[in-house]
């Protein structure tokens, strides 16, 4: 696979120049001639290098306000053509048709000009045709014609021209036809999604350039991340990312996104194990931590304010795989830098997808993303007595954290502190046990602590248990057909319960 063809004709539209005029000069150098349009023709031009006008090369002028330039016999005969196929050659004969060996062209900002929020009709300008079919054409024809389909190829079509003048080989053009096909499924996927407004009818999705991760869920997986990791974080420290590290960095953001006032939380295998709501941030860490410091070792930290020299003192003296916060000063940085491997990023805002989806089976799972919120309104008394204002706060922080933990979940929290929480255990009731064992060992008393369930009570052995260990407030989803055994257990034994209405499983 290394039979190598000579570009002697390109066929040169862009959008993005720049790069553009150092492949230009080294294709001239190698004695290939140009073809183009409009404003990359003036381009050319205005390197002081000759160049055919798209109008004269097919003897017919661009119409429709510019809908039509390049879709022309003439030009995609030329791109069609194999070269080793007789009829082929004597039609391009016969019609006077010139072989083009290379197409430089990349696609108006569909998707750029979609999120400035264009209107309609300026965006449907934007889907563009010529370009389009151009790039499939050349790329169809990879045996004897190279494509180049966006800024992104610009460099290594320079390196080719570098090493081996304007001889290509198969294995060259087979790669930028791949990469072609890339950038055009990708063009037609952010249409198509325009058009669908998210309802489902199709399944596309399409990212580019992965991020090549140290290993997947265990050290013998390769793993990639497909998206753009530096519009979410700066990373400004620390080792090479992993899968793992994407998933616990993905539930901490997702879960900090529920907070405003300042507030720490640290998470392990997408689960939080503290989490704490303080005037400072060094406070929020203090109580965070002692949710659960043995789970601590070796967790994924985040704050939704900056980290200072206090926090980052304390902070300092645990060993943990990541910490995230919005900035960080510069003591605090010193500090947090000591170990050369921990991952330090910053947290750039970003609006979070409104979809999620996941491959299972032999397809795609895709589901909205649970983006609803509770607040005081939404909890609705099922007991006589109501929640005082703390109980209030502590059911809605409570109700917070449940909602990101694997299901079954509970949350123990008191002055809006996790003290214990028990996740993904097949027992709601193991669950409650779970965390009540926790927060015991870490010398918590639950006096006066509140307690959220990610899904309905069938059965009142929950609120038993919970008010044995001293639990005097319960949030729950409501909805189960035995809902009066849990409430009237509550109304005999003094706590108070309310629910939302809205379940939070995660699996």
């Amino acid at each position: 696979m290394t039979a190598s063809k000579r570009l002697k004709r390109a066929l040169i539209s862009v959008y993005h120049k720049e790069g553009l005029d150092e492949i230009i000069k080294k294709l001239y150098e190698e004695e290939v001639r140009f073809v183009s349009t409009g404003g990359t023709r003036t381009f050319i031009e205005s390197l002081g290098l000759p160049c055919e006008t798209l109008e004269t090369h097919t003897g017919y002028p661009s119409i429709l306000g510019g809908r039509v330039k390049t879709l022309h016999p003439r030009v995609f005969g030329g791109i069609l053509a194999r070269r080793d196929n007789e009829t082929d050659r004597q039609q391009l004969a016969e019609y006077n048709i010139s072989e083009i060996d290379l197409v430089i062209v990349d696609l108006y900002p569909f998707e750029q000009t979609l999120a400035l929020g264009a209107a309609e009709a300026a965006l449907i300008e934007k889907i563009d045709i010529g370009g389009i079919s151009l790039i499939r054409a050349a790329a169809k024809n990879y045996n004897d014609v190279l494509v180049v389909a966006s800024q992104a190829q610009y460099m290594p079509l320079l390196h080719i021209l570098e090493e081996k003048g304007a001889e290509t080989t198969l294995e060259d053009r087979r790669w930028f036809a791949k990469e072609a096909f890339a950038v055009s499924s990708g063009y037609d996927t952010a249409i198509f999604n325009y058009f669908d407004r998210r309802e489902a009818s199709a399944f596309r999705s399409a990212a580019d350039a992965p991020m090549h991760l140290r290993y997947g869920e265990n050290p013998h997986q390769k793993a990639w991340f497909f998206g753009n990791f530096e519009e979410a974080f700066d990373q400004i420290h620390g080792k090479e990312i992993s899968y793992n590290n994407l998933l616990d960095m993905d539930a901490a953001v997702s879960l900090m996104e529920e907070f405003d006032e300042p507030t720490f939380a640290i998470l392990k295998h997408n689960n939080a194990c503290g989490v704490a709501s303080r005037p400072c941030v060094a406070e929020a860490w203090k109580d965070a931590l002692a949710g659960d410091p043995v789970s601590a070792f070796g967790g994924v930290l985040i704050a939704n304010v900056n980290i200072d020299k206090e926090a980052a003192g304390e902070i300092g003296n645990i060993f943990f795989e990541i910490i995230i916060a919005p900035d960080y000063d510069t003591d605090a940085l010193e500090i947090l830098m000591q170990k050369k491997n921990r991952i330090i990023l910053i947290r750039k805002e970003t609006q979070p997808p409104p979809l999620q989806y996941r491959s299972l089976l032999n397809g795609v799972l895709m589901q909205h993303k649970d983006l609803s919120v509770q607040m005081a309104n939404d909890l609705t008394p099922m007991t006589h007595s109501c929640p005082t204002a703390q109980e209030t706060e502590d059911l809605l922080f409570a109700n917070k954290i449940v909602k990101h933990s694997k299901s079954n979940a509970i949350t123990l929290v008191k002055n809006k502190q996790l003290c214990a929480s028990g996740t993904g255990q097949t027992s709601r009731v193991d669950a409650l046990k779970q965390a009540i064992e926790k927060a015991q060992n870490f010398h918590f008393n639950l006096s006066g602590a509140v307690m959220a369930s990610d899904a309905f009570f069938p059965f009142p052995d929950c609120v038993e248990i919970a008010a044995k260990a001293g639990i005097t407030a319960v949030v729950q989803p409501g909805g189960s057909i035995n809902d009066k055994l849990s409430v009237d257990y509550c109304n005999e034994h003094g706590i108070t319960m309310v629910k939302t209405g809205i379940r939070h499983f995660k699996h």
